[in-house]
């Protein structure tokens, strides 16, 4: 039995999934180290991937040569673009799955690769030398060694489920956690804290009176997360498009709540630790909101080939008792019938703060760490952290430099940056809201900033990265066009733009500065220029939006370039700030901490002053 690899990875969800494959791209000898490889790329909450400003992050992911957009693609079950009426920026894509093929298809695509070994074993503890980890150990005794090692237990970490008042410890329902690695992390040195998430019952759909219920089909024309899945057959039919369902809570089944309370555990101190604020349970919902006489439920269906239906909005970890009571006051489930109760869990984390931007951890060299065991929630953020980790340690592994993104350049680079630079106090979880270049970073131009990167380190094939190329040759040519064309204002052109609702000419204007206006689109400016329409959709949709946003996209990049001169100027991560004149003891303390790599991740450590900064420029300027 092989015990000797490049990089080794442990636990098989979202995280571990796209590490193990990104380290094998690469060209790793990579160990998948999982509890139970039947549930490999298994989706512990909602059976969907995507939604707003997660969507980002599963684009960002494909174009980095990611599975889970084509995943996501291929099992999809209802396909929907979130914001449709609100600007690119904030446009985002959800695919509902089906669940079980979805787990399916990833255990499948792990195992054809050659350079992954899949292993069903529970790790107990790291094997580490001199402040390096070369291994792990596992419960039946083995050890595998290593050059680099990925930890990605998710909510296993020693996890304790609650339902009412009863508790258990488990990474998820009807599974083990893992306690023995927790506690290796503590004996190591690691700062740890604990979290709290939790889950939706599960229902029958033959006891859902769907009638009652408002319907919502995939839209018409299906949104998709991989550039692949639009070069190759869409494995899509209209036989497997399933609905989703709304309806809403009442005052019946909050008074079931409210009279409960004294059985929750979240309400008799029982969990102690901080639940997601952006996902909560509904009793905290009917507690911390008791104006509000309602609360919406989406019913998603787990898969084409069973009745089961997630009630997503109804994360609780009430008894089961209660949960059937309040499920069968809301309308539509008067007859439901629960098939798997909901649940709350906590689990350990490492502070965030104690890594560096690559993932890796400060403390232990050659130690990476992805997805819930960062103080995360969610598959998304999860799969995102586990790419970057699986590349940095195949790149360690290989001697090569390593892979960094910024907050200019993706949502990724968001969500990594504010994790080792400031940290989380709740589960985090991304949203548009978190990046400041949004205009920029959108979803529909992620392979055109991303492809080129993932190329170059060996992610993803010449094909795309030429079809990319391509396509970004294509959007000039347009946008050079439309910038020099021009109409002159005869009164025939005055009658058409009058057609269209929009201001006569009264000198030649540039078809550039006619799409400009809200009232013109792309399609209507063919009217005038029909050689736009031998340009591909896509084309023609990015040269609209960098067209109709072109004050703001130029105002957000000028912002760049002012914060660029010093925002990756690099601070050296052995320094000791203790011996730096002019800092302040706090200043000191904090730069020691946190050991930030650029001065722009110095300047978003919480409490940071411009002196501080000021005195770091100065110093390392003069040093370089």
């Amino acid at each position: 039995m092989e015990t000797k690899y490049d990089v080794i990875v442990v636990g098989g969800g979202h995280a571990g999934c796209e590490a193990a494959h990104a380290a094998s791209k690469l060209g790793c000898k990579t160990l998948l180290v999982t509890l139970h490889l039947d549930t490999i790329g298994y989706m512990s909450c909602n059976p969907a991937v995507g939604g707003v400003g997660k969507g980002q992050l599963v684009k960002e992911l494909d174009a980095l040569g990611g599975i889970m957009g084509k995943l996501a693609d291929k099992t999809g079950i209802q396909f929907r673009l979130l914001n449709k009426s609100k600007g690119p920026a904030v446009q985002s894509t959800r695919i509902q799955v089906d669940r079980q093929l979805y787990r399916l298809r990833m255990k499948e695509f792990l195992e054809k690769h050659q350079n992954i070994h899949l292993w069903q074993d529970s790790v107990e503890k790291l094997i580490v030398e001199k402040d390096k980890v070369i291994g792990v150990e596992t419960k039946s005794g083995v050890k595998f060694y290593s050059i680099c090692t990925v930890l990605c237990p998710g909510t296993f970490l020693n996890g304790l489920i609650h339902i009412g008042l009863t508790h258990f410890p488990g990474g998820r329902l009807g599974e083990l956690s893992s306690i023995s690695l927790s506690e290796n992390l503590k004996y190591l040195g690691f700062k740890m804290g604990r979290f709290k998430t939790g889950t939706c019952a599960r229902v029958d759909g033959k006891t859902i009176n769907f009638s009652a219920l408002t319907k919502q089909e995939s839209d018409e024309q299906i949104p998709l997360f991989s550039f692949y899945t639009n070069t190759i057959p869409l494995e899509i039919s209209t036989a497997k498009k399933l609905p989703c369902y709304i309806t809403y809570t009442n005052y019946k089944t909050h008074e079931i709540i409210r009279n409960n309370l004294d059985r929750s555990p979240l309400y008799t101190g029982i969990i102690k630790s901080t639940g997601v604020r952006y996902c909560p349970s509904i009793e905290d919902k009917v507690v911390k909101f008791p104006d509000r006489d309602r609360h919406q439920v989406f019913l998603e269906p787990e898969g084409i080939n069973t009745h089961e239906y997630y009630l997503n909005g109804l994360s609780t970890s009430l008894p089961v008792d209660v949960q059937i009571k309040m499920l069968r006051s809301i309308e539509g489930l008067e007859k439901v019938e629960i098939i798997r109760p909901g649940y709350g869990i906590e689990h350990d984390y490492v502070e965030p703060t104690q890594l560096y931007p690559t993932l890796e951890t400060k403390l232990i060299r050659n130690l990476f760490l992805a997805g819930q065991i960062n103080g995360t929630t969610g598959y998304e953020e999860a799969a995102a952290q586990g790419l970057i980790a699986g590349i940095n340690a195949a790149l360690r592994a290989k001697n090569n430099d390593q892979f960094v993104l910024n907050r200019t350049e993706a949502y990724i680079g968001v969500l990594i940056d504010d994790l080792v630079t400031k940290g989380t106090n709740e589960p985090y979880r991304m949203f548009t809201s978190r990046v400041e270049y949004r205009l920029l970073l959108r979803e529909d131009n992620t392979h055109l900033r991303l492809t080129e990167k993932a190329y170059k380190l060996g992610l993803v094939d010449v094909s795309l990265y030429n079809e990319v190329t391509s396509i970004k040759r294509l959007i000039n040519e347009l946008e050079s066009a439309l910038s020099t064309i021009k109409l002159p204002p005869t009164s025939e052109m005055n009658k058409v733009l009058s057609s269209l609702d929009t201001a006569p000419i009264n000198e030649p204007i540039t078809l550039e500065m006619l799409l400009r206006r809200p009232e013109i689109n792309i399609l209507l400016l063919a009217k005038f220029y029909p050689n736009i329409l031998n340009y591909p959709d896509y084309v023609q949709k990015e040269v609209e939006i960098n067209i109709k946003y072109k004050g703001y996209i130029q105002q957000e990049l000028k912002e760049i370039e002012k914060v660029k001169k010093y925002e990756n100027m690099p601070l050296p991560t052995d320094f000791d700030y203790s011996k730096l004149q002019g800092l302040s003891n706090e200043m000191k303390e904090k730069l020691n901490l946190f050991k930030p790599t650029t001065i722009g991740q110095a300047k978003r450590i919480p409490g940071m002053t411009p002196a501080a900064i000021s005195v770091l420029m100065i110093h390392f300027s003069r040093k370089k």
